[in-house]
Order: C-alpha cells, then structure tokens, then sequence
C-alpha cells in the first residue's frame, strides 16, 4: 500500500534532511523548480549547464519562497555552491518526486508548504548565542546578544523580539538576586497596558523594562510615583536620552531612575564574579539559565532561548 505524501515526505526529510538550513534550502528550490518542468522529471534539468551545482540554488530564492509563506527570515545567504552531499539528495528527492508522480500522489503544493514548515521548525529551535569574548567587555557581549533579537525581529515584522529577551533577562537578573521569588510574566503581557505597577516590583521599586520608553510609561512612572513607589527604567543605550528628555517635560527627572541595559547586567556579574575571570563566566551562566526557565514558563516561542558561548 503506498504511503500518503505527506509520509513520504516525512521518511525522506527523516533520511536526507532534518533541521539543516542547506538541505532545507534544496528542498525548498526543487519543489519550486518542479512546478515547471514535464514529469517524469529529468535530473539534468536540475543542474547547471556545466554539471556540478543545482540550479537556481541561492539565499535569495530561498528566501522569496519563504516570502510567498509569510515568512520573512533568512534560511540561507548563501550563493549556489552544491556539495557532493546535496546532488546526492538532488538525485534522490527527484526519484521520490518522480514516484509520487507515478502514483498519482503528486501536489507540489502541498510538497512546497511542507518544506516551508519544516524550514519554520527549523527557526523556532535557532535559540540566540551569548558569546562571553574575554577580548570584549561584558558590555559589548550584551550588545552583541541584543543585537541578535534586533536583527530577528527585523525579519521577522511584528515579533518585538528585542523587547522579550530585555524583559526576561532583567528577570533572570532579579531571579538571582531574589532567589526566585520574582513573578514573570509573558512580554506580550506588558505593565504599560495593564494594572501592573511594572514588569517587576521589588520592594517599593516598580521596574520597567523597554527598547522605546514613550509619554505612556512616563505617566505610569508618575502613577508608580503617586502610590509611593519609586520607578526604574531599564533601556537601551539610545532609549536613555529619550527617558531622560521624557522625565525632563514632566518635572519628574530627578524623582526616577534610568539605567541602560548593558550597564545593569554588567554591573552585577562584576560584583558577583569579585572581578575574577572564571566566577565571571559561572555568572554569566547562571543568569542564562534563569531566562531559559523563564522563557519555558512563560513563552510559547522556544526561539527566544539563549545558548551560552563561554
């Protein structure tokens, strides 16, 4: 009895493919180029003329075909160069595109949108990398890691990546120094709209965390400062001046606190570090595994785990 598509797809990505972006990219270009060839398909069609490399093979075809999917990440930059290893899946997935065929099985389209959610399989298990460089200040490898979210969430509009990895890394901070007795909640769940006092509230400080600070978190600012608690403001490098000029507008500017991101967390791992290279690097550690934990129980994107490069 032979399989459904989908099965055979499923026995073929099992054996050629996985979660490769390489491979992954192959599929996608063959599905696509199959659409316009006669069948059965021909395997020299699918190469170029000088032999050697699959045709139509590069970063921007691949990502075009994402596109048509609605999803606007990067798969592969990579120009056409074809491994052994690739014409040997080339050959072997137009032998199973050729049988489908034989059988009446055929639907490139669906084929296609199979490739597109494994290639969606494959992003949501790409966690970010903290890379703690000791030729790089502590500062300068935060940066790195939040530019990471900045780049992903330019490709993909919509998920305000920055702001979830800010958020949940200042709560692996509080996590440590409270022992885990800090409440989290899911960065779509933001205090500005809500009841909240803040992303966190330790004490008689309200904390909040932002990429962009704007008038709205000023006045919750001076709302915390009315119910006697006192603000503080975690940001970015660039969104310290607009806070700042916030404050300022409103008369509050000496009655909060504005701390840029990298300096809150490096600040701490000096201190519990005592300034030695490798406590550095378990403290390092130790905040990773905190938002990790966060980031299981209180976010349904597995993508936003950090994988720790000491």
């Amino acid at each position: 009895m032979m399989l459904s598509q989908r099965a055979v797809l499923a026995a073929f990505d099992d054996d050629y493919i996985g979660l490769s972006k390489g491979s992954l990219s192959l599929a996608l270009i063959l599905t696509r180029n199959a659409a316009s060839k006669q069948f059965p398909l021909d395997k020299n069609s699918f190469v170029t003329t000088k032999g050697g490399q699959v045709a139509g093979l590069g970063g921007g075809a691949v990502k075009k075909i994402l596109k048509d999917h609605g999803i606007e990440r990067i798969l592969s930059s990579e120009g056409g160069r074809t491994s052994r290893g690739n014409m040997e899946r080339m050959n072997a997935y137009i032998d199973v595109l050729n049988d489908l065929h034989s059988h009446n099985l055929l639907d490139l389209d669906a084929a296609e949108k199979y490739w597109v959610e494994r290639a969606q399989a494959y992003f949501d298990a790409l966690p970010f990398t903290f890379k703690l460089d000791p030729s790089r200040s502590l500062r300068a490898c935060v940066r790195d890691l939040l530019a990471q979210a900045v780049e992903r969430q330019r490709e993909v509009s919509g998920t305000m990546y920055a702001g979830a990895v800010m958020q949940h890394l200042v709560g692996a901070k509080l996590n440590v120094i409270t022992k885990g007795s800090i409440r989290h909640h899911g960065f779509s769940v933001a205090d500005a709209p809500s009841n909240r006092s803040g992303d966190f509230l330790i004490g008689d400080v309200a904390i909040h965390v932002t990429t962009a600070p704007g008038e709205a978190l000023i006045r919750k600012c001076q709302d915390n400062l009315s119910s006697g608690l006192r603000p503080l403001i975690v940001t970015t490098e660039d969104g310290v001046g607009g806070a700042k000029a916030l404050a300022k507008q409103v008369g509050v500017d000496d009655r909060l606190d504005i701390i840029e991101i990298e300096q809150f967390l490096a600040t701490n791992v000096y201190e519990w570090s005592t300034f030695e290279r490798d406590a550095r690097q378990t403290a390092v550690r130790d905040i990773i595994d905190h938002y990790n934990k966060i980031i299981a129980e209180c976010e349904s994107d597995p993508s936003l785990r950090i994988e720790f490069d000491g």
